[in-house]
């Protein structure tokens, strides 16, 4: 019997989620799971070594150079052949140390929503907030609130964030498709285009009567941040593990 793949530790998730050619016919995708995308990440862009990535993602220097050899042959791939990449899925575990978003539990029954929050309303750039409003809800009623402050930007650290603070719905006003693909990842569900007094919009939505537009896009640019850990760490420093998805 083969042995279980154990869960890679991971930063967060990318702010950018697939690249194509511009020229030419797209006809086959070629997938690169998160766990080998983090090992691009750290020995190529960061430029750390096998040892160090391995002991960031909390694996053997074997499985790093392993999944690292894999990922430059996909990566190859796409660029000698001009086919289409896509970041997606994979046996990992979220790294970083979320902080107070793992502080507040969740009750069995409950539904968390979360609100890009400022100065009572509905922020309305995903990728740029700084603090979310979270609603526990229960039976149609608001039964606790709290105020999180994110100690970063950039959607793809802040749908981890999202993810470790067990959130179940997000209302926000437009977001962009890489966003959208990272909140995707961390089992979020998105009704976008929500804006106005955040208590009012959580009320509504949790009456059925909330007027939002699904398609509701951030022309500004959410990844401006960057790809990073919260708290501008490195992976290998913090605990947050929630387990594999």
């Amino acid at each position: 019997m083969p042995r279980p793949k154990r869960c890679r530790r991971i930063c967060g998730y990318p702010d950018f989620w697939s690249f194509a050619p511009e020229d030419g016919e797209r006809t086959e995708t070629v997938l690169l799971p998160l766990e080998e995308y983090e090992t691009i990440r750290l020995i190529d862009y960061q430029k750390k070594t096998q040892e160090e990535c391995a002991a960031a993602m909390g694996v053997s220097r074997a499985t790093v150079a392993a999944m690292y050899g894999t990922a430059r042959f996909k990566l190859a791939d796409a660029m000698v052949n001009g086919k289409r990449l896509r970041i997606t899925g994979g046996a990992y575990r979220l790294g970083p140390d979320f902080g107070a978003a793992e502080t507040m539990k969740k009750g069995e029954k409950i539904m968390r929503i979360a609100v890009p929050y400022e100065q009572g309303r509905i922020w309305q750039h995903f990728g740029r907030t700084e603090r979310f409003k979270l609603y526990d809800a229960a039976d149609g009623e608001i039964r606790e609130t709290r105020i999180l402050e994110t100690s970063g930007t950039g959607h793809g650290a802040l749908a981890g964030f999202l993810r470790a603070a067990q959130v179940d719905v997000l209302l926000c006003g437009g977001i962009g498709a890489g966003a959208r693909m990272a909140l995707e990842e961390a089992g979020v569900s998105l009704l976008p285009g929500a804006e106005g007094d955040a208590d009012a919009a959580v009320r509504a939505y949790l009456a059925g009567t909330l007027a939002a537009d699904p398609d509701a896009v951030c022309h500004e640019h959410d990844g401006d941040a960057g790809h990073g850990c919260l708290s501008g760490g490195d992976c290998g420093a913090h605990g947050g593990d929630r387990g594999c998805r």
